[in-house]
């Protein structure tokens, strides 16, 4: 089973932060979208392709590829987005993220993980494979700050192809001093880490992994921030054996350190061999040049693809079959 757990946090909305950011008004329609295109191919909260401001696809479009091509199962939860997505979904009743900088981020953290144990023990009676994605704008900021507070000491990717590190940093330092911490101070205290720095998603994933079965393979697919996740995991005592799945853009990003985290961090890698760089349709060859690099289960998208024997190369032109109606129809 693939599931897509939809978020939202107020530190999207800090200018600078997130390239959804740049445009304030698409902000709570971003991860709803997301869920509409998994199910329905496209969204239906708003009546728009999604889209950065320089026109690139989300890349929500590669996981429906995936989804077209391979047939397995989705489910959307929605954990804090500011709207709720039309398509179907899972309800776990939280509000979204505060700005850390300002106040404690999530309130009633030990609750929503506990619904998410909940959600995770079911999922984890019906199925033997279990790929948890994300769409939460800003989610690369909200996973550094938890990473910096939990010890760990790398940068974090960007769907931009400049990462924001100075603001990165600055936010940082802001939440640090709101809290009374310094680097590594929460090391060994991941829900203290969530509730003062995170977002819902963080702990709705933490949840559902801590809950589901032992005999049932767990896959994080995303970038940096399943990292967090998974850091999370380790610092609350998760042992078992963990694959992060994310892009080849992610694992190439010369801003970030996604491989010397996930060293630390101690997860397997699966990097998404995808290459847009012969499309016709300059929204996607621009992946190439660095913008959007993950979101939305892409990597975790190809990976459950061929392990149900459909290759990558599938995937990509189903992709481009895909963003080529969606532009006619708009």
């Amino acid at each position: 089973m693939f599931v897509l757990v939809i978020s939202g946090s107020d530190v999207s909305k800090i200018p600078g932060v997130s390239i959804a950011g740049s445009n304030p008004e698409v902000i709570p329609y971003t991860a709803p979208a997301d869920a509409d295109m998994l199910l329905w191919g496209k969204p239906h909260v708003i009546d728009a392709i999604p889209v950065d401001p320089q026109g690139h696809p989300t890349p929500a479009i590669i996981t429906r590829a995936a989804i077209c091509e391979a047939e397995f199962p989705v489910l959307i939860v929605r954990s804090g987005t500011y709207l709720p997505p039309i398509v179907p979904y899972v309800e776990m009743n939280v509000h979204p993220g505060r700005d850390p900088q300002i106040d404690q981020a999530i309130s009633g953290v030990e609750l929503l993980i506990e619904k998410s144990k909940s959600l995770g023990r079911v999922l984890g009676k019906s199925s033997k494979k279990i790929v948890i994605a994300e769409s939460l704008p800003g989610g690369t900021t909200t996973a550094y700050l938890v990473l910096k507070a939990l010890g760990y000491n790398g940068m974090v990717s960007s769907a931009s192809p400049i990462n924001p590190i100075q603001l990165k940093d600055q936010i940082w330092e802001n939440t640090a001093k709101r809290v009374g911490i310094k680097f590594g101070d929460l090391h060994g205290k991941p829900i203290d880490a969530i509730r003062e720095l995170g977002d819902p998603m963080q702990a709705t994933v933490f949840g559902m992994v801590t809950g589901i079965l032992d005999k049932t393979d767990i896959i994080l697919a995303g970038g940096t921030q399943m990292l967090a996740v998974a850091a999370l995991l380790r610092q609350a005592g998760y042992d078992k054996s963990l694959l992060v799945a994310t892009t080849t853009y992610v694992v190439g990003d010369k801003y970030a350190h996604f491989l010397d985290l996930a060293k630390q961090i101690q997860v397997d890698i699966y990097s998404a061999p995808l290459d847009f760089s012969q499309s016709p349709f300059p929204g996607l060859a621009d992946y190439e040049k660095g913008y959007v690099k993950e979101g939305v289960g892409a990597g975790g998208a190809v990976w459950y693809a061929e392990q149900l024997g459909v290759s990558p190369n599938r995937i990509i032109k189903k992709t481009e079959q895909l963003y080529q109606a969606m532009v006619k129809k708009s």
